[in-house]
């Protein structure tokens, strides 16, 4: 059974930082680009970054310089670094593998975790 599990959020402060992992089961991780995608409560699901297949990286503007994403083939593992976390980080994260290149658009993701609970709080 194909499958992608999150795992690694929690509850951190503002200016802290956790460590997202994307581990697949069923399928070869590195064949994929591998996007994370989050939620808000009453928002849309929005891209945050992706790594493709050859290594290279993607941010959406309100992470850049704070989180990065990598891959650890032999692991069959993504992870997302996040640093300098802020009040809105607050999200439900999703892992999803895509058998194209990174794109932001949820629809061209073929498998998806069920995702990861972050919340920035004082």
């Amino acid at each position: 059974q194909l499958q992608l599990v999150e795992s690694g959020g929690g509850m951190v402060h503002p200016g802290g930082s956790l460590r997202l992992s994307c581990v697949a089961s069923g399928f070869t991780l590195d064949d994929y680009a591998i996007g994370w995608f989050r939620q808000a409560p009453g928002k849309e699901r929005e891209g945050v970054s992706c790594i493709n297949s050859d290594g290279n990286t993607y941010y959406a503007d309100s992470v850049k310089g704070r989180f990065t994403i990598s891959r650890d083939n032999a692991k069959n593992t993504v992870y997302l670094q996040m640093n300098s976390l802020k009040f809105e980080d607050t999200a439900v994260y999703y892992c999803a593998a895509n058998a194209e290149l990174c794109v932001f658009v949820r629809n061209r993701y073929d498998y998806w975790g069920q995702g990861t609970q972050v919340t920035v709080s004082s």
